[in-house]
This record gives structure tokens, sequence and C-alpha cells, in this order.
């Protein structure tokens, strides 16, 4: 078990990160620049022994970690796992990351797991269950969490209040902090057929903790309008780059993460990315 007498990391650089991949270990010991911190999903890592586990605490040595949940269905009907919420406590309690996240979503119906990440009507009701629900999160992992904005590709009827009001809502209710996805504000944006630097300027960004920035793949709805997928698998476009830099000139510089999920690229591929970041970070420092 990791030492925590010797992990200390309190808090992630104001700095790009990236998502952890086992075959870039060999990449990131030797030389991680422009990457100052990593970030895991806890599903990943919830078993015991083995070389991930292994790998993950020599990285941890190293790096400040944030730990990224997308199976807990914070915003589904039903009652949180209790499993679930065991396996991921004892999770950060050894990794001790700087930062936990989860998904405004949900992904559960009765026994059954959906392999997405569904969006909610944002009414009264749904508001009460998911501050019960992040609640019940903090007490169980000991620390504040952090929620993520949806990517987005439909809307309810029954909502009655702006999504930036419900994550507001949220954090004030619950304390938790805010996770903002750029990504998904331009996918849901341009979806919705809204505008994503008027979502931007109501953000509560206030509660802003951490900045996620991933590519998506574009497709056609059946009237040939844009449909955008928040797939992670590729490089981030320009618009994306450029709503990121809006927000960071009203934030000030935030640790940022770049998320490539699937169709894992190279090294420096995912660094050359990270290293976009960076210089978006510094422009705005200066």
């Amino acid at each position: 078990m990791l030492d925590a007498a010797r992990h200390s990391f309190d808090a992630l650089p104001t700095r790009p990160g990236v998502g952890y991949k086992p075959q870039h270990f060999s990449n990131i010991m030797e030389d991680a620049a422009p990457v100052e911190w990593l970030e895991i999903h806890a599903e990943n890592y919830m078993g015991d022994g083995g070389r991930p586990l292994a790998q993950l605490r020599a990285l941890a040595e190293r790096f400040p970690f944030s730990v990224h949940g997308v199976g807990l269905s914070i915003g589904g009907e039903a009652a949180l796992d209790p499993d679930h919420l065991t396996r991921l406590a004892h999770l950060v309690g050894w990794l001790n990351p700087a930062r936990f996240s989860e998904h405004l979503a949900w992904s559960t119906h009765d026994s059954h797991f959906l392999n997405d990440l569904l969006p909610l009507p944002y009414t009264e009701a749904t508001l009460a269950r998911v501050v019960e629900h992040v609640d019940q999160v903090q007490n169980a992992v000991g620390r504040q969490m952090l929620l993520e904005n949806p990517s987005t590709y439909l809307a309810f009827t029954e909502t009655t209040m702006e999504e930036v009001d419900f994550l507001a809502e949220i954090a004030r209710r619950s304390g938790c902090g805010l996770l903002l996805d750029v990504n998904n504000v331009f996918v849901s944006a341009t979806n919705q057929k809204t505008d994503a630097k008027s979502y931007i300027d109501a953000f509560p960004l206030k509660y802003v903790g951490e900045i996620h920035l991933g590519g998506h793949d574009e497709d056609a709805d059946d009237t040939g309008a844009p449909l955008l997928i928040d797939s992670h698998g590729t490089e981030v476009v320009d618009p994306v780059w450029a709503l990121y830099d809006y927000t960071i000139s009203k934030t000030g510089p935030m640790p940022t993460l770049i998320e490539w999920d699937t169709d894992v690229p190279d090294w420096p591929t995912l660094a050359a990315e990270a290293s976009r970041a960076a210089r978006v970070l510094d422009k705005v420092a200066a």
C-alpha cells in the first residue's frame, strides 16, 4: 500500500494534465513534460494488486492525481450502489488524490448498467436527488467532489431551470465543486443550437476546480443538421481551443486535463495537445 506520509499532493497544479493510459507509463516516467498531473478513471483501479496498481503507485510518488468516476450514476433514480461506493472510498483512501470528480448523469436502471452517461431533466425533484447523492459520495470518500457538466443531445420538456443554474444550486446546497468540460459545452451548444460563449458567461465559475478538454466526432441528425458525439477519440478541435482560451481569460489559469480515451495516440501526440494547453495557460498567466 502507498505510504501516505510520502504522498503529500494536496492540490492540482494550474498546468496541463492528461488521462493516464498504461501504454504511456515508460514515457511518463522518463520525461512527462509538459504534463504535470495525471487522471485515472476510478473504475479501472478498483481491483487488488497486479501491474496496473503497481504502476499507479509508482506514478503517484511523482505526480498529483485526479480520480474521475464514470459509474456512480449520480443522477439515477435508485440509491447509489453501496459496494461501488466502498470500492471507490478504498481507492481514494490509499491513492489520496488531489481531486475526485464524477458526472452529472445517470447510467443505471434497476439492475442494469448502461454503457453511456445519460442526461437529466433539470427539475426540483432531480435537484434534490442529485444533492442527496453528492452528499452521500462526499461522506463516503471523505472529501469534496467535483461534478462535471454533461454533453447533451436532446432536451427534456420537464426541465424547469437552466443547466448552469442547476449546477450552481447543486454546488451551493452540497458544498461540491464543479468540473467544467469545455468540449462538452461546445458539443451541447452545437447539438442544442445555443451559444457556447453565453453558456460560459453564465456558468458559476467560482465553483470550478478543474477543466477538461477532449475530442469529439462529427455526424448529422435525420434532418442533416450537425450532431456532435463526445467520443474522446481525437485531438481537440480549433473551435474548442478558442472556447477554452475564452474560458481561461475569465477564470485565470486552471488545472486543465486533455482527455483521450479511445484510439489512444502515441505519447508525443498526446504531449503536443498538453503543450497547446500550456501555451494558453502561460499567455493568461503573463
